[in-house]
């Protein structure tokens, strides 16, 4: 038996050319978004004159106790979040709609902690009279920078598998230290009020 060497032959499909991996510096846009809403926020809170209050709500004692369950509840959210992730990625079993929770929790924690930090920016400003709240007023700052970048990174295509959940868990960070210097501190302070 012989072997025609021109003859068609059936053989396994060309390999797939490599996509082209994305070029750094397209992520260079949500990290200069990050920055700019991170030290916008912080020059606004540093030169605008505080007011002392902004706002209180009925059956709350004081605008304290009304940031401090704010705060405490969009940490709430963040740790649904937290949690979520790791079933969306498979590090924990989860039901099939982890990932709607991941999102609406995370609406939910963002939609919380703004009336906080529109009352820590106007009524308090950046302050850095002592350790506690020079850390509080740079991560509150950080984290809405941190945010944005995250918002922005969610709709590229082709991120590595690593860069969300390293954005997340800065967020995530960020938010828990801005609680426990504000929050935590304010229920240790005065007592657990409403």
């Amino acid at each position: 038996m012989t072997v025609d060497p021109n003859a068609a032959t059936q053989g396994f499909p060309s390999p797939r050319p490599p996509e082209p991996r994305p070029h750094p510096a397209r992520y260079l846009v949500p990290a200069l978004v990050a920055a700019a809403v991170a030290v916008a926020l912080g020059v606004y809170g540093k030169v605008h004159d505080p007011a002392g209050t902004a706002f209180n709500l009925a059956g709350f004692s004081s605008t304290g106790a009304v940031k401090s369950w704010m705060a405490t509840v969009a940490v709430f959210f963040a740790v649904v979040q937290f949690f979520s992730a790791l079933m969306m990625y498979g590090r924990l079993p989860g039901p099939g709609w982890s990932g709607t929770l991941h999102r609406w929790s995370g609406r939910a924690a963002f939609l919380v902690s703004v009336p906080v930090a529109v009352h820590c920016l106007y009524a308090l400003g950046y302050q850095t009279y002592e350790t506690r709240v020079f850390w509080h007023s740079l991560l509150g700052c950080f984290f809405f920078g941190a945010f944005s970048a995250k918002m922005l990174l969610l709709r590229s295509e082709r991120l590595p598998n690593w860069l969300l959940p390293i954005v997340g868990g800065l967020v995530f960070t960020a938010l828990t230290i801005v609680w426990l210097t504000s929050a935590l501190w304010f229920f240790r302070t005065f007592g657990v009020t409403t």
